[in-house]
């Protein structure tokens, strides 16, 4: 069988980086530039506001992360703000320098490596636009992953990933969500897809052999 394992949600925890730099970057450096920049002295002497628009909008998390619409959970003046803190400004950051999901992912990745490369086909997957792929690159450098084969995909491409493999282990809610036809889904749970019922679900990688050999018994 052809085993495909997602990189965000379970080998990476890109949310969790996401909303630590968010927060360094954002709501503290608003907070910063808004103490003593607020105001400007006009040609009467008179104290008036900088750009009220600016000044009144303001950097917050709105609500716990439940989804993968980031733009439902963190304030951003528009959508183009938000895709340029992700693909642009901090890409490596929250793509490159993420921890990994338990501290011991890669470890375990390896050991799966190793037990099933005889009989089964693994690849790493994982959803990455412009600037993430490298630094997607750098995150499996640097945690010593293994594994031979890497597909990235987009929403355009996603079909042509699927097509690569038979049992796709990923926290991805839209893929989750989705019927793929001869696929098997096994969901990685996190904060974000806990609405999501799914015949197969793990908690950590370690599990996931048990769920493999169990797939395989059952074919």
């Amino acid at each position: 069988m052809r085993i495909g394992i997602d990189v965000n949600g379970v080998l990476r925890d890109t949310i969790g980086k996401f909303d630590q730099l968010y927060e360094k970057n954002l709501i503290d450096k608003d907070l910063e530039d808004s103490i003593g920049q607020t105001f400007e002295l006009d040609m009467s002497g008179n104290t008036t506001l900088i750009n009220e628009d600016l000044v009144n909008f303001e950097y917050k998390k709105l609500s716990e992360v439940t989804s993968l619409n980031l733009q439902e959970h963190y304030s951003f003046k528009n959508g183009e703000e938000l895709f340029s803190f992700l693909y642009e400004e901090y890409a490596m950051e929250v793509f490159g320098h993420a921890p990994s999901t338990e501290m011991t992912s890669f470890n375990i990745l390896n050991d799966l490596y190793y037990e099933l490369r005889d009989n089964h086909e693994l690849l790493i997957v994982s959803n990455e636009i412009g600037k993430s792929k490298p630094s997607t690159l750098f995150f499996l450098s640097k945690f010593g992953c293994l594994l031979e084969k890497v597909v990235f995909f987009s929403e355009l491409t996603k079909n042509n990933m699927l097509d690569q493999v038979d049992i796709l282990l990923t926290a991805n809610p839209d893929l989750l969500l989705e019927k793929h036809v001869g696929k098997i889904l096994v969901k990685f749970n996190t904060d974000y897809n806990k609405q999501i019922n799914s015949e197969y679900e793990i908690s950590s990688l370690s599990e996931f052999v048990n769920i493999v050999k169990t797939l395989k018994s059952n074919v």
